[in-house]
């Protein structure tokens, strides 16, 4: 069958490698890829959110399964889109559909849920433009630091720690008043700071039944020993080895399975991935956020230590018999170090030539593009270089010798990915 990927960063390229090798696989196409999707798939240079440019391909190239890597279009309905036509509805699709993907597209929405079916997260309280002095009231009542979140999209940058109490309120004025995330911080969530180490858990689920994935850690500062700003992820590692089979299971129980009970009591369709951004505070596991689809760089540790058939997988997700399969996942441990643009996550210089790709097969591009027979940089994270280890240690010295041999102008990476493991 055909195959159509929605997306054009590192997730992406990490679905079509592993998509690839699937015997069911005829031919790949991704919307808009990159470089690295080219070595595997057809690009067609088609936005994420150009829904009609979408139908056209579908059509025009006898798709039979589209899977959506980034979560914008499945927060702007394309889901929804395809049921709703005639000449779509029966494609298979991953991906939830709108009402669903609110889990992501809406922070209040999200933690209401929580709230609803009793899943443990960080307090909270929720605020408008119309009530900006309750919130600067319920700041002044909350222990520090102060946590601020646009309840939008917001690229990721819509999130706030702050420390002193007057910038705090500076901040929810600007987010709410001044629209310093535009319309993404029409609302403003302030939540309960955590103090605890982070990790990422991800469940495939057809609606009805679900198989959890190979958890991972990921890296969001740009420095060293997690300083500096906050980025798209620097780094990942898979398996976490601080999850224990018995926090595993609190996981599993306190939150898995309630998410999944929880969509289906609330009537909210949902054939995808469930990203659930944990918070170990103490030994209880906490969810921070949800996400509707795979983390990027996690995909580049997790999709890789599956090896059962990706595409089986998909396809008994959308035809709701996720309870028929199994997962059969790699022993060893999976690490990925983000390459970087010089100055990033701030202003950057693009089209800088990538040399050195040659005979590095785990080496998946997040940003870049192919320029005649040059291939070049595109983006502020460039390009993920992951390896097996039989632990964190060896996997990441792996991706750091694959990145030794690698070099475009002003590239960057952390140098201790995994450090605090």
């Amino acid at each position: 069958m055909n195959v159509l990927i929605i997306g054009g960063g590192g997730r992406e390229h990490t679905l079509c490698w592993k998509l690839e090798q699937s015997k069911g696989c005829s031919q790949l196409y991704a919307a808009p890829g990159n470089a690295g999707t080219a070595s595997c798939a057809i690009n067609l240079p088609i936005a994420v959110t150009d829904f009609e440019g979408i139908k056209e391909a579908v059509l025009a190239h006898n798709i039979s399964l589209v899977i959506v890597g980034p979560e914008e279009p499945l927060v702007r309905g394309l889901h929804d889109y395809f049921l709703g036509d005639s000449d779509l509805s029966s494609i298979g699709f991953i991906g939830p559909q709108q009402a669903a993907a609110m889990l992501e597209g809406s922070k209040a929405f999200a933690k209401a849920f929580m709230k609803r079916h009793q899943i443990p997260t960080a307090g909270y309280a929720e605020f408008t433009a119309e009530t900006v002095t309750e919130g600067e009231a319920y700041l002044a009542q909350s222990t520090p630091p102060y946590v601020l979140k646009a309840d939008g999209l917001a690229a990721g940058k819509g999130v706030l720690i702050l420390e002193d109490l007057e910038s705090a309120k500076q901040e929810l004025r600007a987010m709410l008043l001044d629209q310093k995330f535009g319309s993404a911080s029409q609302k403003v969530v302030i939540e309960e700071f955590l103090l605890g180490i982070e990790l990422s858990c991800f469940v495939l689920t057809d609606g009805k039944s679900y198989l959890t994935l190979p958890m991972a850690k990921d890296y969001k500062r740009i420095g060293e020993g997690d300083t500096g700003l906050n980025t798209g992820g620097m780094g990942a590692i898979s398996p976490v080895p601080f999850v224990t089979e018995e926090f595993k299971n609190k996981i599993e129980n306190q939150i898995v399975k309630p998410t999944i009970e929880g969509l289906k009591k609330d009537g909210l369709p949902y054939k995808g991935f469930v990203f659930i951004g944990l918070i170990k505070v103490g030994e209880e596991p906490k969810v921070i956020e949800y996400n509707v689809r795979m983390g990027d760089p996690e995909t580049e540790v997790v999709i890789p230590r599956i090896n059962s058939d990706l595409l089986e997988l998909f396809l008994a997700v959308d035809q709701e018999r996720l309870h028929e399969m199994t997962l059969d996942i790699h022993p060893d441990t999976a690490a990925t170090v983000m390459a970087v643009s010089g100055g990033y996550p701030e202003g950057y210089e693009k089209g800088k030539e990538i040399r050195g790709l040659e005979g590095n097969a785990l080496v998946f591009h997040a940003g870049t593009t192919i320029q005649g027979t040059q291939v070049l940089t595109s983006g502020g994270r460039v390009l993920a270089a992951t390896s097996f280890g039989k632990n964190p240690t060896e996997a990441v010295r792996k991706s750091y010798e694959t990145l030794s041999e690698i070099h475009f102008e002003g590239m960057y990476y952390r140098k201790d990915i995994g450090f605090d493991l």
